[in-house]
């Protein structure tokens, strides 16, 4: 909330309300689930603070709620990182609880989406770090937050930001405290483990986290629905794909949203996309400037997506949809950085490509060489545990694989070169930098993409029950040459 919005929002003193006979209310911010948020001031310090008021929930004992919120808040409040909104004190008076807190003069996320619609990703890259530094901070002390949302993550015009309501959602999520059923959290946000009732974990911050830089980057939340069991059925079953962002940015927000709470990127591989795609900063800094495209008034709903198959499988059936759609847009989604030094030229195999290769199978090791007029195959494979040049750490079936009912793709016309090497960079480019390669090792290596040729791709199977060739093949290498003493794949062979 800017300074000129608070004034404008807030009446006039109460009459001179002072909790604890130390902060005197001076008038209303804002109100929401949870309770009333004042702008007070310490008569102590000398200076204007944030008093959140919490409500009694229903049904619930007055002692065993102030109890409980005193202890939570009490221990978030000794978090200490920049991006942390500071807890200055915790009072319980006249049957009311009181968090008085640093008071900042900032809109929260969700208010500058719904005003402005997307952010610049950029920007967006932005909060995510600093965000992302606050959820480590506290889940390094023990503290899970459990409500990561827009409304909750506040960004002053000067760049900085800061994450708010550390130790509420925990304290208030008590079966003593609230009705069978009743879900603590904003349920768009809330991450599949949780809504399958599982105790809160620091991944399912993380992927709240994703979900709120998804309403960001496309001024769209990924899984509102009409109700709220429809989201809930959307959250657990579908996968939501971007369509305003790519690279680094695009591949840090879809590896904090998968599914499953052990195959979601860390903090560090979240950091590292996150922090490339911040590198390109508008002169002045970062500041709350956004897109003039559009300026909803209300957040919308992203549209149905397809059911959820776990990440890597999702990845490889949504390039599938937008070929046979007529239209190679994946780059348009998520795509390679361009500026990556890791990553070495797209190369293309089979009949009249730069080499020949033939994997048995996937995440095969071999010695030898990428380079034209080369052959990679069965004479060239060796153990992934011994010494080996070329190490082939994921694949994707980009259109016309992958068993039964694959018969019509098969006739899809080939997408041509440049859509089909954008493509396959940016699937490497995700699955290197998202933990499929290990992180101790990813320094010393590059990476590149293989792809079939247009002959290869247009080539009719030999029998009917086999698959056209359509696979991207993604490979490292030791920089500057060399042997890998070994594995570097995080995946089961």
């Amino acid at each position: 909330m800017t300074e000129e919005q608070t004034r404008q929002a807030t009446p006039r003193p109460d009459g001179g309300r002072v909790v604890a006979g130390r902060y005197t209310i001076l008038g209303e911010l804002g109100r929401g689930g949870m309770g009333v948020v004042w702008r007070g001031h310490d008569q102590v310090i000398g200076r204007q603070v944030a008093i959140k008021e919490l409500r009694l929930p229903d049904g619930a004992e007055e002692a065993v709620f102030s109890g409980r919120v005193l202890r939570e808040v009490r221990t978030a409040g000794r978090l200490n990182d920049p991006a942390i909104v500071t807890v200055f004190d915790v009072v319980a008076e006249d049957g009311a609880t009181f968090i008085v807190m640093e008071l900042v003069e900032a809109p929260t996320l969700g208010d500058l989406v719904r005003r402005h619609g997307p952010l610049p990703p950029q920007q967006v890259a932005a909060i995510g770090q600093q965000v992302l530094s606050a959820l480590r901070t506290a889940h390094a002390a023990g503290i899970v937050h459990r409500d990561v949302k827009p409304g909750n993550i506040m960004a002053g015009a000067n760049g900085r930001v800061k994450l708010t309501d550390f130790g509420i959602a925990t304290a208030i999520d008590d079966p003593r405290l609230t009705a069978s059923g009743t879900i603590v959290g904003s349920p768009a946000f809330m991450a599949p483990e949780r809504l399958a009732g599982h105790e809160a974990l620091p991944a399912s911050d993380l992927w709240s986290l994703g979900a709120a830089l998804f309403l960001a980057a496309e001024g769209v939340m990924a899984f509102e629905r009409p109700t709220t069991a429809a989201t809930l059925h959307a959250i657990i079953t579908e996968v939501p794909y971007l369509t305003r962002v790519q690279g680094p940015l695009a591949s840090a927000i879809m590896g904090l949203l998968v599914s499953k709470p052990e195959g979601r990127i860390s903090y560090d591989q979240a950091g590292h996309l996150l922090g490339i795609a911040a590198q390109n900063t508008p002169p002045g800094g970062i500041t709350s400037a956004v897109h003039p495209a559009s300026a909803p008034t209300q957040f919308a709903a992203a549209p149905a997506r397809r059911s959820r198959r776990g990440w890597w499988a999702a990845a490889g059936a949504l390039a599938g949809v937008v070929l046979l759609a007529g239209g190679f847009l994946a780059g348009q989604w998520w795509a390679a950085d361009p500026g990556d030094p890791a990553m070495l030229p797209t190369m293309t195999y089979g009949q009249g490509g730069d080499l020949q290769f033939e994997p048995n199978r996937a995440y095969s090791c071999f010695n030898g060489r990428l380079q034209t007029g080369y052959s990679l195959g069965a004479d060239n494979e060796v153990s992934c545990d011994k010494s080996h040049e070329l190490e082939v750490y994921d694949e994707t079936d980009s259109l016309g694989q992958g068993g039964s009912g694959h018969s019509d793709a098969a006739f899809v016309a080939y997408p041509g070169a440049e859509p089909l090497r954008r493509y396959a960079e940016a699937f490497c480019s995700m699955s290197f930098h998202s933990g499929t390669v290990a992180e101790t090792a990813r320094p010393g290596l590059d990476y590149r993409a293989l792809v079939p040729s247009q002959a290869a791709w247009e080539q009719p199977p030999e029998r009917s029950y086999e698959d056209p060739v359509r696979s991207v093949h993604c490979l490292v290498s030791k920089k500057g040459g060399g042997q890998l003493t070994e594995a570097v794949t995080h995946k089961v062979r």
